[in-house]
């Protein structure tokens, strides 16, 4: 079994509070957190809370099949984000991590002609990340272990865990 990070539910209340610093610290205002589904989701809800921000959206985007495989490409489902309701906002994209920073990169070009400044946060960036995140909790080359998404789902309808 390969190396992992284990992120507890404890530690991921530090980990956005020390995220959600760094992204004020820097001077960045966010008028929309944009979390990418589905891991992105749980981080995204916790940097609005902690930035005071509440306008939240979310976009759909297939990449991982389970541990450590994937798509040959991130696909977006629907429903299809109206980049109309982006127009002069300042973003902050959120993911959980930036692994191959495939679908962090998708969604930051999707986004990015539509808004005033796009910025990316996650709580997780590799080093073989093709986008490096403006703002990154912890840098590492384990697989990590999410809270909300360790143990199994309760009713299993796509035969994947871990992804």
């Amino acid at each position: 079994m390969q190396e992992r990070e284990i992120l507890t539910w404890d530690l991921y209340g530090t980990a956005m509070r020390q995220l959600a610093q760094t992204v004020t610290d820097s001077g960045f205002a966010p008028t929309i957190v944009l979390g990418i589904a589905r891991g992105g989701l749980i981080p995204a809800g916790s940097l609005a809370y902690a930035l005071d921000c509440k306008n939240l959206f979310t976009m759909s985007v297939e990449f991982y099949t389970g541990v450590d495989t994937r798509l040959d490409v991130p696909v977006v489902l629907p429903p299809f984000l109206d980049t109309a309701d982006l127009t002069g906002a300042d973003l902050l994209v959120v993911d959980d991590v930036a692994d191959t920073g495939k679908t962090l990169e998708l969604v930051h070009a999707f986004c990015a002609d539509h808004v005033r400044s796009v910025r990316t946060a996650v709580i997780y960036e590799k080093p073989r990340s093709a986008i490096k995140s403006d703002f990154a909790w912890r840098r590492t080359d384990a697989w990590i272990n999410f809270p909300w998404s360790s143990e199994p789902p309760v009713v299993r309808r796509t035969g994947v865990v871990d992804a």
